[in-house]
């Protein structure tokens, strides 16, 4: 139980699993570090043994951290009701996303030792572990959340843009064929036009030159600019949405614990650990007890020096 609150950074040991936290995130940075800069091969050749010392002792730590996740799972919150067994329970965190990116961290350095891999995909898969980050990060979880409650209108978003992806390539290809086929052949080739056109992006190496062709991409940049404001506007949205839920979901908790009038230290310990769970600052979470306890004694501060002003 205790290792379950360190590595989940709640209980009487959260402050404990924030250590813990810093300490991984740092091994995660370095490690990032360390794999683009052994993509330089006269740096790869110099620093050959460090690099791989980087390696092994990140790969052992969290191997270690890995294991002990997958063994204190039966003691998470999220199973606590649970009436399966200890290694069915196991077994489903597992297969949770976050256990896989866990796995994902450390498998490439398994993998060399029973199959030859190619050093490039070799690196490109140990840069996955960047997701590791996402389990310390409260803002890529607020992120994801946003995706995730978003995910019916993004998608709408991003099956008119293919639409207009495939228009676009179909008519810049009927209008500059003729003039360019070595640079809009076919509807496949054009459709990197349409696509740079479409993003904003704008590279130039593929342009229109006829008149009714400038003209034609001319509407597409214009029509661009809306649709790519579409998904960025809902994502925008969603963000300031779920940052507005979580400061409700704390102030409600607060109201619930000023229920007998003060906070004791135990309710402080959980409005702590739910503070860091909600990824709010600790003046957002001040100013959400101070307006709590306002309410509950009918008092009012004033915002310039703080003293007490009469209600």
């Amino acid at each position: 139980m205790v290792l379950a609150e360190i590595l989940e950074g709640s209980g009487r040991n959260i402050n404990k699993g924030r250590w813990l936290d810093a300490i991984l995130v740092l091994i995660i940075s370095i490690n990032i570090v360390a794999i683009v800069l052994e993509s330089v091969q006269s740096i790869a050749d110099q620093y050959a043994t460090l690099f791989w010392w980087i390696e092994a002792i990140s790969v052992a730590i969290f191997s270690l951290e890995y294991i002990t996740r997958v063994w204190v799972s039966v003691d998470l919150e999220q199973y606590e009701n649970s009436s399966d067994s200890a290694t069915l329970i196991r077994i489903k965190y597992i297969f949770s996303p976050m256990a896989l990116i866990d796995l994902i961290a450390i498998l490439p350095f398994y993998l060399t030792l029973f199959i030859n891999v190619d050093l490039r995909f070799l690196r490109a898969l140990r840069l996955l572990r960047i997701f590791k980050l996402t389990r310390y990060s409260r803002a890529m979880q607020l992120l994801l959340q946003s995706f995730k409650e978003e995910s019916n209108s993004l998608l709408a978003a991003f099956f008119i843009m293919a639409v207009i992806l495939i228009l676009a390539s179909c008519g810049i290809y009927l209008l500059e064929h003729d003039i360019q086929p070595e640079k809009f052949g076919s509807i496949p080739a054009a459709m990197w036009w349409a696509m740079a056109t479409l993003t904003t992006v704008g590279y130039g190496d593929v342009v229109p030159i006829t008149p009714i062709g400038k003209i034609f991409g001319g509407v597409i940049t214009i029509l661009s600019m809306g649709m790519v404001a579409i998904p960025t506007g809902l994502l925008a949205s969603s963000f300031s949405e779920q940052i507005r839920k979580r400061r409700a979901v704390f102030a409600d908790e607060v109201h619930t614990s000023l229920a007998h009038g003060k906070l004791t230290k135990a309710e402080l310990l959980r409005l702590e650990e739910l503070r860091l769970n909600l990824g709010l600052s600790k003046l957002e979470a001040n100013a959400a007890i101070r307006q709590q306890l306002n309410t509950l004694h009918h008092l009012v501060y004033c915002p310039h020096c703080g003293e007490k002003l009469e209600s």
